[in-house]
């Protein structure tokens, strides 16, 4: 039996660390329904900027992770294929922050830049048995942030000649939407991995539209707001198989698969469109009629099929290279009974790390996994028939700190340079910088010790 300080010093960790969680998740949840984190004109469209369900480890490698489960060693939380829970035999425990930077183009407008921070992740798994383990957490969705005007002249795109008022166009959006999963991972006999997540996705979309005349006096001007409650269900399943040789068995050849099977959420939809006037001096009077004011409207939003198929090859300590392709099929995305237009994504991802020495005692730096990955995305929208693509360098470094008895810790950074869209055809160009940091555990919690 543990002697009694052992048990209570393990107690007051887990209790901490609880704590920080529940705290951290409240957190989360608040500020992804009712914040705009994301300030990119592209989260205009269906649930905004889609966020994948990487932890720092594995973006700093491209985004790889379909056939990626423990990297040099340590335990490796990988909710993007669950089937990589089936490998983990530590309590583990990964929580991060995120940073992001903005910067946006557009042919004859000043660039705007903006910048956002919050909690990214908290994430936990438990080993169940020698080959499962039970996984669980709070991860982003999905991001809706943005805010711009266009200003035509009155007239433009009729036949009518534009005179000397203009109309202005106003659109602005802002929340997200987070993911609650639960999962399991298990191993049949030495080399297949298999798993799943339950999860729940809940959080406010809240968009806003406005056309304007406000340069002429007595004219009715339109506001238009939708708040869409979303809550519902969602499905994640994965498996891996590892072909292991060297001497010692530390040389690993992983095939991933990974998918997220098409569901259906709910959504409560308020819809209020009202109108209202300018005074002589410009100022926006009380609204003068409400057109529409729709509360409590219930429909479903289709979540599409994604498929994700990586390879990766791991020489245990040393380094670790890998590949994924992902297809997702927005083009079936429904919401509020509407198709919303989009097209299937595509994504590549490529990426590896490697680790000088990890058993050097004298040099730090040696022991240190450095990343380094590249990633290119089709993105699901095409607009003024223009395909949007997204693609971007990453790279970050794994910072082991010093162990105890059954506890090993270490700092996962990472970051990703890269440029969405294109000022061609009258369309913005986003480049952005997105820094993570996580702090990443792995403990013996419920190990019994012996004593002679």
């Amino acid at each position: 039996m543990q002697p009694y300080s052992t048990i209570m010093i393990k107690f007051i960790r887990l209790s901490i660390t609880l704590s920080f969680a529940i705290a951290a998740l409240g957190a989360n949840a608040q500020s992804t329904a009712t914040v705009a984190t994301s300030s990119s004109p592209y989260s205009r469209y269906g649930l905004g900027t889609i966020d994948p369900a990487l932890l720092p480890q594995n973006l700093a490698m491209g985004g790889i992770a379909t056939a990626i489960n423990r990297i040099s060693g340590y335990n490796n939380i990988n909710p993007e294929n669950p089937a990589s829970y089936g490998i983990i035999n530590f309590t583990t425990i990964d929580a991060g922050i995120y940073a992001n930077v903005n910067t946006l183009s557009q042919t004859g407008q000043e660039n705007v830049t903006n910048a956002s921070f919050r909690l990214s992740h908290v994430a936990f798994a438990i080993p169940v048995t020698k080959r499962s383990a039970l996984s669980f957490g709070l991860l982003p969705y999905s991001e809706m942030g943005y805010n711009y005007k266009a200003t035509l002249p009155r007239g433009f795109g009729t036949n009518s000649p534009a005179d000397t008022n203009v109309v202005n166009y106003i659109y602005s959006g802002s929340g997200g939407l987070s993911k609650a999963y639960l999962g399991y991972g298990f191993g049949i006999g030495k080399h297949l991995l298999l798993g799943g997540n339950l999860s729940y996705i809940f959080g406010n979309l809240q968009q806003f539209s406005s056309v304007q005349i406000p340069d002429l006096y007595g004219t009715l001007n339109t506001n238009e707001e939708t708040d869409d409650r979303i809550r519902g269900l969602s499905y994640d399943y994965g498996a891996q198989y590892s072909f292991d040789f060297g001497d010692l068995n530390q040389k690993h050849l992983i095939l991933g698969y990974s998918g997220s099977a098409k569901s259906a959420v709910s959504s409560t939809t308020t819809n209020i469109i009202s109108q209202f006037t300018f005074d002589s001096s410009g100022n926006q009077n009380t609204d003068a009629d409400s057109l529409r004011n729709q509360t409590g409207s219930k429909s479903k939003v289709w979540l599409p099929q994604i498929n994700h198929f990586g390879i990766s090859f791991q020489n245990d300590g040393k380094f670790l290279v890998g590949a994924d392709y992902s297809i997702g099929n927005w083009s079936s995305l429904s919401i509020n009974g509407v198709n919303q237009g989009l097209q299937n994504s595509k994504t590549f991802n490529i990426g590896g790390q490697i680790t000088p020495d990890i058993n050097a005692l004298s040099h730090y730096f040696a022991r240190a996994d450095y990343r380094l990955g590249f990633t290119y995305e089709d993105t699901y929208l095409n607009l003024n028939n223009t395909d949007i693509k997204k693609y971007a360098v990453t790279f970050g470094l794994g910072l082991p700190l010093p162990p105890n008895l059954t506890s090993f810790y270490k700092i996962n950074f990472s970051a990703e340079i890269g440029q969405e869209g294109t000022v061609q055809n009258g369309l913005v160009r986003q480049k952005y910088v997105n820094i993570h940091l996580s702090f990443t555990v792995n403990d013996k919690w419920f190990s019994r010790f012996k004593f002679d």
